[in-house]
């Protein structure tokens, strides 16, 4: 309307969201339909813009994902939801499970009691639960409107039932931390066991930095940095790399001068030169008649240094490492690990020798190396970053 009508004739909502993409998507759809959809009425007009939103930002956000390393095998409308009727039906269900009631025109879930039986089975006692400060939420307003959390729930039951999916596993920012149990207690409602088999995962903000200052970001004005910019001055494996080396309930310093630095301080070049370095010693080493051996043509037995004996301890706790990551739902446990395995190996590298005159000997230290190049490329891998044989 800015644009058919003049930017001093239409002011733009205090409270809205004034990034610069909305203004980009106002000019293509004046470029596309001119003046036609002034005269529809505001539902139409918003209906009609939000569905030309949709059309130009998806893919671009699944270009931006693909390049990022991401690809999701379903892209669930919430819409759907409510023109499938699922809602409505879900809280039907609700209601024919005794879980609802009305009261000012609106249709509520009793939230506090079934928040109060899901603590009660957790074993909170009664006098616990009787402090907090338990309340109801609307499923359906009195202008008829299902509310945001009964879509929420539908989309549970929709993953839980229709899907069949065993775990659900959500990632929601930190400032949704109260929805968790009350999502959960409805998903118990219907029968569901979500308090099991719904997991959310709280991640903290994540602060940029730049000159050792952060950079100032805020979602309502539209300063915030697209992933698509972010790569363009970062890599891929030092993006993934970074964002994956705090646990979710950590907030996370992002440094962007040191994720391009070409170091030891670069946790991410770090690991990748550990990798590199050991395919560059294989090489050089197959080329002198020496091939990495089978693990039964090894005695392990020569492997008496500390170096050595550091490095097979760390090499061991791998799967215990993975296995904690899944169970804690931290994944950045297999970063901490692999800046730790590298450490391990450069110290091996740098007191003990593979070129040795003793055949034995200069077979099991090959065969450490080539394990621990082993591990690295698979803890990588698990991590979306890439394993380079030369740097």
């Amino acid at each position: 309307m800015q644009i058919l009508l003049g930017e001093e004739n239409v002011p733009f909502p205090e409270e809205g969201y004034h990034g610069d993409d909305i203004k980009e998507l106002a000019q293509a759809i004046y470029q596309e339909h001119g003046d036609s959809w002034k005269d529809l009425s505001e539902e139409e007009r918003l209906d009609k813009m939000a569905q030309y939103g949709l059309s130009i930002n998806i893919p671009k956000m699944k270009e931006d994902l693909l390049k990022y390393g991401i690809v999701y095998d379903q892209w669930f409308f919430e819409s759907s939801l409510h023109e499938s009727g699922y809602v409505a039906e879900t809280v039907a269900l609700l209601t024919e499970k005794g879980w609802t009631y009305e009261k000012d025109g609106a249709l509520w879930l009793n939230t506090t009691q079934l928040l109060k039986e899901k603590y009660m089975r957790e074993g909170k006692t009664q006098e616990q639960v009787d402090k907090l400060d338990l309340k109801d939420d609307v499923l359906r307003r009195a202008n008829g409107f299902y509310t945001y959390f009964a879509a929420d729930i539908a989309y549970h039951r929709n993953k839980l039932e229709v899907r069949k999916f065993d775990k659900a596993v959500d990632v929601w920012g930190a400032d949704h931390h109260g929805h968790v149990a009350r999502l959960q207690a409805a998903l118990d409602g219907l029968g569901l066991d979500g308090s099991n088999r719904l997991i959310v995962v709280l991640m903290q903000l994540v602060n940029l930095m730049q000159d050792g200052k952060p950079v100032r970001m805020s979602k309502r004005s539209g300063k915030a940095i697209a992933l698509h910019d972010l790569l363009d001055e970062i890599s891929v494996d030092a993006a993934r790399y970074f964002f994956n080396s705090r646990a979710s309930t950590s907030p996370l310093d992002f440094d962007l001068d040191l994720a391009v630095r070409e170091d030891s301080e670069n946790p991410v070049y770090y690991v990748q030169y550990a990798h590199a370095r050991i395919c560059s010693l294989t090489s050089r080493m197959q080329e002198e008649g020496a091939a990495v051996p089978a693990a039964g043509e090894v005695d392990a037995s020569l492997l008496k240094e500390p170096e050595e004996l550091a490095l097979i301890k760390a090499l061991a706790q791998f799967p215990e490492e993975i296995h904690l990551a899944a169970r804690d739902y931290d994944p950045s446990r297999i970063n901490r690990y692999l800046v730790s395995l590298a450490g391990d190996f450069h110290r091996f590298y740098n007191s003990c020798r593979c070129m040795v005159e003793d055949k034995a000997l200069q077979a099991a230290r090959l065969k450490l190396a080539d394990t621990v190049r082993s591990v690295l490329a698979n803890g990588m891998g698990l991590l979306g970053v890439s394993a380079p044989e030369k740097m």
